[in-house]
C-alpha cells in the first residue's frame, strides 16, 4: 500500500519533471500547444510543434532507477492510448501534420528528449 505522502510527493515530482520538460522544449525551438491534455483516452503530458512536426510528449520522472528506466514505464498499453488520443487531437487540430511520439525522461536531474520512442501499428 502507498502512502499518501508518497503519492503526493510523486505527484510532485511529476509536475516538477513536465515542468523542466517543457522549458528544454521551448529552448530547443517548440511551440508549447498543450500541457497536461485530457482526452477520453488518457493524458498527454505535451503537446508540442516545431516546423511541420507535432510531437505527442510522454514525460517520465524518476530520481533513482529502482524501477527501471522511466522509458520503461511507457508500456505497449499507454503507447496504445496515445495513439487514440493523438488521432482524435489531430481529426480537430491538424492539418497535414508529421506526428512523432516523444519520451522525454527527467532522471538523476539530467533531460533525455527520445524522439521517434514509439510507433503506432499500422501507421498513425
Amino acid at each position: 500500500m502507498q502512502l499518501p505522502e508518497d503519492g503526493m510527493h510523486n505527484k510532485k515530482l511529476g509536475r516538477k519533471g513536465e515542468k523542466a520538460a517543457a522549458r528544454y522544449l521551448k529552448r530547443k525551438g517548440y511551440k508549447i500547444l498543450g500541457r497536461n491534455v485530457r482526452t477520453p483516452f488518457c493524458e498527454i503530458d505535451i503537446i508540442a510543434r516545431r516546423g511541420e512536426v507535432v510531437a505527442f510528449v510522454e514525460v517520465k520522472t524518476r530520481v533513482n532507477d529502482n524501477f527501471g528506466l522511466p522509458e520503461e514505464a511507457v508500456t505497449p498499453q499507454k503507447q496504445r492510448l496515445y495513439f487514440r488520443a493523438a488521432r482524435l487531437y489531430e481529426g480537430k487540430h491538424g492539418d497535414d501534420d508529421i506526428i512523432r511520439f516523444d519520451i522525454i525522461e527527467v532522471f538523476k536531474g539530467k533531460i533525455n528528449h527520445i524522439e521517434n520512442a514509439f510507433y503506432p501499428d499500422g501507421g498513425f
